[in-house]
């Protein structure tokens, strides 16, 4: 049960990380999209954002986009050589209800109703 909560809360995770990536600048040519606070490309964030896929928590924006890290000083890859191509995410309504956790506040809410409709109704 606490390998469990500890995937969920690892999900939840990339998905924070995830809204929180923003396009730094374009580059020309080649139309080369500079993100900031990128999510890591590795295995576990792979299987976590599979997991907010199927959830419905996420989408790709584009799909075999070109992808590659800054050298050590900050420099471009020589002639935009990348290393790797994978998909572009967004996040999606769902994924902001989940990041920003509607559902529970919903419940929350409808038990306190309910709890102030019965203290009501006794005498």
């Amino acid at each position: 049960m606490l390998l469990h909560a500890r995937r969920e809360w690892a999900v939840r995770a990339v998905l924070r990380r995830l809204a929180r990536q923003r396009v730094a600048l374009v580059l020309q040519p080649g139309n080369v999209w500079v993100i900031e606070n990128a999510v890591p490309d590795n295995e576990e964030t792979d299987a976590a954002l599979k997991t907010c896929f199927m959830r419905g928590w996420v989408e790709p924006l584009e799909n075999s986009v070109p992808k590659g890290r800054l050298g050590p000083n900050g420099e471009l890859p020589q002639a935009f050589r990348f290393q790797t191509s994978g998909p572009v995410w967004r996040v999606t309504e769902g994924g902001w209800a989940a990041i920003h956790r509607s559902n529970e506040w919903a419940l929350v809410g409808i038990l306190l109703g309910a709890i102030g409709v019965l203290v009501a109704l006794v005498p």
